[in-house]
């Protein structure tokens, strides 16, 4: 694996967003074109704020259900008490009095894909948008849970606010010799490290408030970690051993929230303390209605997130399928949907001024994830655009290809990349709502 210290890989994460960040077209030959953007996460509300500041004259409508958005990043600090909802609450309001969008506080019902009309459901009734391109970017879905779900009881988490409230509270009512016991879905799925992170600062919580032989059961789907696996295997074994037991291979063949219970291929519980399910994730709803690959996503143009068969409807973030090689696959997270946004707005400003699109296009990833209260460890993955590959070297196409990956070695996790999670975390926030 690529190693680099932890101020390189700052600067190259840097790199890449700066350069994500270069507007290829700032204006727009046809009058007032319509944009209509649904879903305000890191996706929507980038793709929305750079068509405006990049787009002259086009007119942007961002759709959400919610009146502001609650960020997945940071969530599992708010899980453990360290971090407040508020910290990552994240308002609308500088995309509309700054840069100008609209907003509509809806959901998103049905595509008009030969009228470009989108219904939306609202307080007051249907509302019908016309748009010249259409932007979804609703974030994931879940698959059908085996058994008997009831997240109000086994909450996910996965999808920050009120679920994340009730994690949390279900975390603090834990005593000794009680178990904590989640899932790790099947991949893809969103935010790679993740469930691991979770994992850490849930044993820690324990270890700090004095639990006495509580423990974290993290049952895993996927033959093994699916990101920074030499953090999290030693995180596992040293930083949290005798508190954290990993099992790999683990499908889920029933859960019943009445009971915490679970079953799986591996091992069956009865009666957890906690019993955090996250399940298998597919595209969102109004973005899987245009068709999706056999995960669940949506297939997309690399350089515009355009969908084959409607080429002015664009998918971006999580419910996006982006062509990659064979074992570099492109990371579902809010890092990326950030940077897919603004290769996204390029191409619509683009195609609105009769250009081609730009094939030198580069995204990336990086992402913090906390240990222990007051550690952290990193990982950055780069993409650029051109041929990909299958697993045996052969050119199967064109895509996002990986061109480099950091992971933080033993000594990067560490207090100053704790803090340094918060810049930028920070910076994400800023880029895409200020």
């Amino acid at each position: 694996m690529h190693r680099f210290n932890r101020r390189d890989f700052l600067k190259s994460a840097g790199a890449i967003a700066a350069f994500a960040a270069i507007p290829r077209a700032v204006s727009a030959a046809v009058t007032s074109p319509r944009v209509v953007v649904v879903g305000g996460g890191f996706g929507g509300a980038t793709v929305a704020k750079y068509l405006r500041m990049w787009g002259g004259n086009v007119q942007v409508t961002l759709v959400d259900t919610n009146p502001n958005h609650i960020s997945c990043i940071l969530s599992n600090l708010v899980v453990t008490g360290a971090l407040s909802m508020s910290r990552i609450t994240l308002g609308f309001d500088t995309l509309r009095t700054t840069h100008s969008v609209s907003f509509l506080q809806g959901k998103a019902l049905a595509v008009d894909p030969a009228g470009n009309r989108l219904t939306v459901q609202t307080a007051g009734g249907n509302q019908i948008l016309d748009y010249d391109h259409l932007v979804l970017s609703p974030g994931i879905d879940f698959a059908p849970a085996p058994g008997n779900w009831n997240p109000n009881l086994t909450p996910h988490a996965w999808q920050a606010g009120a679920q994340t409230t009730l994690l949390k509270n279900q975390l603090a009512a834990m005593r000794s010799n009680e178990t904590f016991v989640m899932t790790v879905p099947k991949s893809p799925y969103r935010c790679p490290p993740g469930p691991y992170e979770r994992a850490c600062v849930v044993a820690d919580y324990l270890r700090v408030k004095g639990r006495t032989g509580a423990k974290v059961i993290v049952l895993d789907a996927n033959p093994n970690i699916q990101a920074e696996p030499e953090a999290f295997t030693r995180a596992f074994t040293v930083t949290h051993a005798g508190r954290i037991q990993y099992v790999p291979n683990a499908t889920v063949l029933s859960v019943d929230s009445a009971t915490r219970s679970i079953s799986t291929s591996a091992m069956n519980i009865s009666n957890a303390k906690v019993l955090n399910y996250i399940p298998n994730q597919r595209a969102g709803g109004i973005a899987a209605s245009l068709g999706v690959n056999l995960s669940g996503f949506v297939p997309v143009n690399a350089l515009s997130y355009g969908t084959a068969a409607h080429p002015n409807i664009h998918v971006i973030g999580d419910s996006c399928a982006v062509p990659a090689s064979d074992n570099k696959a492109v990371p579902k997270s809010g890092h990326m949907a950030n940077a897919q946004a603004k290769v996204c707005a390029d191409a619509i400003l683009r195609t609105l001024s009769g250009e081609v699109l730009d094939s030198n296009v580069a995204t990336g990833s990086a992402c913090y994830s906390p240990i222990t209260a007051r550690t952290a460890s990193w990982l950055s993955a780069n993409f650029i655009y051109g041929d990909i590959y299958d697993v045996n070297g052969a050119v199967k196409g064109k895509g996002m290809h990986r061109v480099d990956l950091g992971e933080a070695p033993s000594n990067g996790v560490n207090g100053d990349s704790y803090q340094d999670m918060f810049t930028w975390a920070d910076s994400i926030f800023a880029d895409s709502y200020k």
